[in-house]
């Protein structure tokens, strides 16, 4: 039996029908993991499989006190942001830093098998994003030896942002972290790199529309959001996008045991329009190496939708037709993403995807 991957276009339209129950979850000083990914952290919420939930997130640019500073007009700045500043202790934030609502327990999730997270939903819920780069961090420390904030202002309504006279950024509002807990013996994980649990993948690919597939390492899996983007570039370079407050909605989905597991030992996504493998890893080459061995595999031992290909011709379709994309170079484990467009397979589906 095959893991029962479901085409993406098919699968939002099914939503509605599947969906079982759905919850509001508010970041809240008890609602969020303040910089960690954990086997051992405390679920805020407990759902069940083919439930959604309305997740809303903190951003990266700082306290109230600071995003004044900046020049952000008070009417912009969340009213519920300066709680999660003034009432969750220091001693339970870090070792990262990134603000994640959750985590989620999906009721039916255990060690070995596939949660499916559906992305339903993006809202943009302020008028301003914030990029900035520190001393020694991003891309190029040394070019760049010192801190710097810029305010972007966003128009929420033509979806775009006003980087500078002249200059207009279209918006693809996405959440640089979304993942579960890693295997339990990485204890406390820092929300900064990325890894097999997913995290801070900072793929701007995984818009509302898409689909991830994680293996689950804890029970509930236990899933997280946060480090929301208004849009990135690939590279992230300066070591942060464009980022701001956003909130999600998301379905979640438990597929069972072995079968589902399928030598799924690292995320992967769908969107409408292409599969997606990943890797990540401290050397850049190491990463591609992952995301390409994990197209591979894809292809010759997991594809749900068309009959697989041999090894041969896996590594040969990637190199004629696929793209291999660097998604970040700033979070300690850089991160590389193989986009293989589904309008290639043109042939007889599989029956099991039918």
């Amino acid at each position: 039996m095959r893991f029962p991957f479901l085409l993406v276009s098919a699968l939002f339209a099914a939503t509605a029908a599947s969906a079982q129950n759905s919850q509001t979850l508010l970041a809240t000083p008890t609602t969020v993991a303040w910089g960690y990914y954990s086997a051992h952290a405390k679920s805020v919420l407990t759902v069940h499989s083919g439930d959604t939930v309305i997740m809303q997130t903190a951003s990266t640019c700082g306290a109230p006190q600071r995003l004044k500073a900046e020049g952000v007009a008070d009417a912009d700045i969340p009213t519920w942001l300066a709680d999660l500043y003034d009432k969750v202790p220091q001693a339970d934030r870090g070792p990262g830093g990134h603000i994640l609502t959750g985590p989620v327990a999906v009721a039916e999730a255990e060690p070995g098998d596939v949660l499916e997270v559906r992305i339903l939903k993006i809202q943009l819920d302020t008028n301003f994003a914030c990029n900035g780069f520190g001393a020694g961090r991003g891309f190029l420390p040394d070019d760049f030896p010192y801190g710097r904030t810029k305010i972007i202002p966003l128009d929420r309504t033509r979806m775009t942002a006003a980087f500078a006279p002249g200059i207009t950024i279209p918006l693809h509002p996405f959440f640089g972290s979304m993942g579960i807990a890693p295997p339990e013996s990485a204890g406390k994980w820092n929300s900064a790199p990325p890894w097999m649990h997913g995290g801070n993948m900072d793929n701007k690919e995984l818009t509302a529309g898409s689909v991830v597939f994680y293996p689950v390492h804890a029970s509930g899996a236990l899933f997280e959001a946060g480090d929301g983007h208004a849009g990135q570039g690939n590279g992230e370079v300066d070591i942060t996008a464009l980022e701001t407050f956003l909130t999600g909605t998301f379905q979640f989905i438990v597929h069972k045991g072995e079968a589902a597991q399928e030598h799924l030992l690292w995320p992967r996504a769908e969107t409408p329009n292409a599969y997606i493998a990943m890797g990540f890893h401290e050397d850049l080459t190491k990463a591609t190496e992952m995301a390409v061995r994990n197209m591979i595999t894809f292809l010759s031992e997991q594809n749900p939708d068309y009959p697989h290909l041999s090894r041969d011709d896996a590594y040969a379709l990637i190199s004629t037709a696929c793209d291999v994309n660097i998604t970040q170079l700033v979070d300690t484990k850089s991160g590389v993403h193989v986009m293989c467009p589904k309008n290639l397979f043109t042939g007889p589906k599989r029956k099991s995807a039918e």
